[in-house]
């Protein structure tokens, strides 16, 4: 597998958590708590993108301005 390792300490109720959440979606706990990474990740992502658009959008004459 290529990336770097990583050693995740959880809580024993987050180990509980994750065990139940994976087993209920039929998958191992490293592929869920992967897909959960990936899933927040791209959240955020999409969040930060749409604050951003929203930031220029109201505040174009500003910007505008100090682009001068």
């Amino acid at each position: 597998m290529d990336g770097m390792a990583m050693t995740l300490r959880l809580t024993d109720d987050e180990t509980e958590a994750l065990r139940r959440a994976a087993e209920a979606a039929n998958m191992s706990m490293q592929e869920f708590a992967r897909a959960a990474i990936r899933e927040k990740a791209s959240s955020w992502a999409e969040q930060r993108e749409a604050f951003l658009q929203a930031f220029v959008a109201d505040n174009k004459d500003l910007l505008d301005r100090l682009a001068q």
